[in-house]
């Protein structure tokens, strides 16, 4: 379930409401709202999901969820963070976005986080799809990279599952254990994306 985006932000900013990734079969994925808090929490401050996510502090307070929906309501084209949502009900059940990221040059970086009581349904796998295809669609984007702790195979299935190629193993600083981790790095093209989408859509 995850891996990193940065937490930077620039003066130009976007309507969140008017540029968001497609609804999935079971998922919307649109701004975090005020009215997420509670669950945001709720799920964020957990230690399983933290010590997967290099941007998360841990404890993760009131004041960190305040921070991602500020987030993802200022949110700008190159630098998103939406929530992840039950499509049935509109409850939170995750974040996920897409930042420039230093350690990659200054690619986009997808991360990703879904709650715990969340996990092993498929939602993370869906969530990044929608996610990769508003990017390289309607984002302006070349190359989407992305990272997950060696010790997340369920997060490297879903990075593969939509199309990202392993580049390398490295370290990478963790937010919620203050420590050095090792992580697998991966990385997807735009026209490797095009190529896949077209070879889905022959077969």
């Amino acid at each position: 379930m995850v891996v990193e985006y940065e937490d930077s932000l620039e003066e130009s900013s976007y309507s969140a409401a008017a540029h968001e990734p497609q609804d999935t079969a079971r998922l919307a994925i649109n701004a975090a709202r005020q009215d997420d808090l509670a669950d945001i929490i709720f799920l964020a401050n957990n230690r399983r999901v933290t010590d997967m996510v290099a941007s998360m502090p841990h404890p993760f307070t009131l004041e960190d969820a305040k921070a991602l929906v500020k987030r993802s309501e200022a949110g700008h084209m190159g630098n998103t963070l939406f929530a992840i949502r039950m499509k049935n009900t509109g409850r939170f059940i995750g974040a996920i976005g897409y930042a420039p990221s230093m350690e990659d040059g200054g690619a986009c970086h997808l991360g990703y986080w879904i709650g715990e009581p969340f996990w092993g349904q498929g939602y993370a796998t869906e969530a990044a799809h929608a996610m990769v295809d508003f990017a390289f669609s309607d984002g302006g984007i070349s190359t989407l990279t992305a990272s997950c702790h060696v010790n997340n195979p369920a997060s490297r299935r879903v990075l593969e599952k939509c199309g990202f190629q392993f580049r390398e193993q490295s370290k990478m600083r963790m937010s919620g254990n203050s420590g050095l981790v090792n992580v697998d790095r991966f990385s997807l093209t735009r026209s490797t994306w095009k190529a896949l989408k077209a070879w889905g859509q022959a077969a």
